[in-house]
């Protein structure tokens, strides 16, 4: 028994495993916020998506195409569109899709600030 009292102690103490992930949330900011917030995402089959957002748009980068989006009031989550692509989610999900539909990259949860 003194021997379990030992470990749990360690490990409440920080003394576990070191290097372990810890998630933190990154929030999206308000779709009217003036400064500019780049967030990274990171989708399925390991596509990353770089946003930037400001002043009711977004920029949105996958590989070495950019599509400029504007913010599409919506009663849940989020969106925003231009004719050819929409980004659009819930909370930390989001996707990228063409306009037809066909997604880009989805599935995809933020991972970092971008500076």
């Amino acid at each position: 028994m003194k021997r379990l009292s030992i470990v749990a102690l360690a490990l409440l103490s920080g003394c576990g495993p070191q290097g372990q992930a810890v998630t933190a949330t990154i929030p999206r900011p308000a779709p009217d916020e003036a400064t500019p917030t780049g967030i990274a995402y990171l989708c399925d089959g390991s596509k990353e998506v770089s946003v930037v957002y400001a002043k009711n748009r977004a920029s949105v980068t996958m590989a070495d195409k950019t599509w400029r989006l504007e913010y599409q009031a919506g009663a849940q989550g989020f969106r925003y569109a231009s004719s050819s692509t929409e980004w659009s989610g819930r909370d930390d999900l989001a996707t990228l899709r063409e306009a037809a539909g066909k997604p880009l990259a989805f599935n995809c949860r933020p991972t970092r600030r971008l500076a």
